[in-house]
């Protein structure tokens, strides 16, 4: 299928628009699995690699069922060095065992061969001598377009040849945000040249969603409602919800009918409803995604997950 029909899918299939982000934080694991590899302090990266791993492996199968996306976070496993690497790898084989479509949120952005490279090891596959080798086979990535069309025009064609897509980002949550993309820019403002631009970039497919998509923030609801208004084939990644403050009813005009045409992601809201020492951190994370679950849906217009 299409990246528009398999984004849907996912979404409709468990009957919510959540995304778990995958956001491993060594002082927030539970003391059961950090006590496994080295105590309260590691004794090394590969400790903390395979702690993130055990964690993340097991957040994978507790939210089963309340999500149908996922996105690891590539910067917390790049921390710890060539083994969070290789435990992002064996992370993302198993989203992929288990159905989830992904979201590989690195944030790349670079010009001509490297945004290629970049492109290549994120979605198809690298080619060395002519031969493709499978690296993160993700169903999707996060772009900054800062550079301009060649670097962004390398991710999109590498995407469309695996029925992949993009989240460009456009207006993020972070407090700082409008240092950039609030200045004026021609009558418009920054962020909305660059919104109409990915609007441009895009190509829709049957589902009514384009291949190319838009970082929203949970905490601009005006910017949320101005970019289904002006460009209701994109698809949004909504991150802020939840842990960054971006209020549950903000969230209503990023949606479509019947709840098309976003994910809001949760990271630490899902992750962490717990303290280290808890015993039962199992079942709060299954609890805060189901509860996730239902409130997205809701708001959504989905409905009952």
């Amino acid at each position: 299928m299409a990246f528009g029909e398999r984004l849907t899918e996912a979404t409709r299939k468990v009957g919510t628009p959540l995304c778990v982000g995958i956001d491993p934080r060594w002082e927030s694991l539970p003391l059961e699995i950090r006590k496994n590899k080295g105590g309260a302090t590691p004794d090394s990266l590969q400790a903390v690699a395979d702690a993130y791993e055990e964690f993340s492996l097991s957040v994978l199968d507790l939210v089963h069922g309340f999500t149908g996306v996922i996105k690891p976070q590539m910067a917390f496993f790049e921390a710890a060095g060539p083994p969070g690497l290789a435990a992002l790898g064996r992370v993302m084989a198993r989203a992929r065992e288990r159905g989830y479509f992904t979201i590989l949120d690195g944030k790349r952005g670079d010009i001509a061969s490297t945004a290629e490279a970049y492109a290549q090891a994120g979605l198809g596959g690298a080619l060395h001598a002519g031969l493709n080798f499978p690296v993160w086979l993700s169903d999707s990535l996060t772009v900054n377009p800062y550079l301009g069309a060649d670097a962004v025009e390398p991710f999109i064609h590498e995407a469309r040849k695996v029925d992949g897509g993009l989240f460009i980002l456009v207006r993020t949550s972070n407090p700082g945000s409008g240092l950039f993309q609030s200045l004026e820019c021609q009558g418009e403002t920054l962020w909305q040249r660059v919104a109409r631009q990915v609007g441009a970039w895009g190509q829709v497919d049957a589902s009514g969603l384009a291949d190319v998509g838009a970082v929203v923030g949970a905490t601009q609801p005006a910017e949320l409602a101005w970019m289904r208004q002006n460009l209701p084939a994109v698809p949004l990644l909504v991150p802020g919800y939840g842990a960054q403050g971006g209020a549950l009813e903000a969230l209503k005009p990023a949606f479509g009918p019947k709840g098309a045409g976003a994910v809001v992601n949760s990271s630490r809201g899902v992750l962490f409803p717990f303290k280290p020492e808890a015993s039962d951190w199992r079942d709060k994370i299954r609890q805060s995604a189901a509860k996730s679950a239902c409130e997205l849906a809701g708001v959504s217009g989905m409905g009952a997950p």
